[in-house]
């Protein structure tokens, strides 16, 4: 493998952002942070993340006990919380003190469920930008295998 291709390999490997960058651009800590890492961000556009699903998570105590699976309204979390990311670095809210909110979610579709042990990858993309109102596409999947569909709008407003 030739140092460019090394180079390349290694540069589509690391994340965009680690959790430190996560922490700065969203409000949420745990337990409620669902975004692990960012894998890419194309500003104004997409956004690829993922949360690493392990079955320390609290939620897998009670949903459900002998069979864990993950609460389709988390994945959906977990895609808001993507679009937040995309939100704030494509409209430059960091530090501004607004936050993302949700206002609605539509044509919410689970499709297959979520395993504790597996990384679920998160895609949303913008569908409207206005100065304080988004709308969003999301898409979670496991290895290719859509699990969560969903449209929703968030508004941009002060904490």
């Amino acid at each position: 493998m030739s140092e460019e291709q090394s180079a390349s390999a290694a540069s589509a490997a690391s994340p965009v952002y680690d959790t430190a960058k996560i922490l700065a651009a969203l409000p949420h800590r745990y337990p409620m942070l669902l975004v692990d890492r960012v894998v890419s961000l194309d500003l104004g556009e997409t956004i690829h993340a993922v949360k690493a699903v392990s079955f320390n998570e609290q939620f897998f105590q009670g949903h459900f006990p002998g069979a864990p699976i993950m609460p389709g309204v988390l994945q959906i979390e977990a895609l808001a919380q993507a679009a937040g990311i995309l939100a704030v670095e494509s409209l430059e809210l960091a530090g501004t003190g607004k936050l993302v909110f949700f206002m609605a979610i539509e044509n919410a579709k689970f499709r297959t469920p979520v395993y504790p042990g597996v990384l679920l990858d998160l895609e949303a993309s913008f569908v409207q930008k206005r100065s304080r109102v988004c709308k969003f596409a999301g898409k979670a999947s496991v290895e290719g295998k859509v699990t969560c569909e969903v449209n929703f709008t968030a508004m941009i407003a002060d904490s």
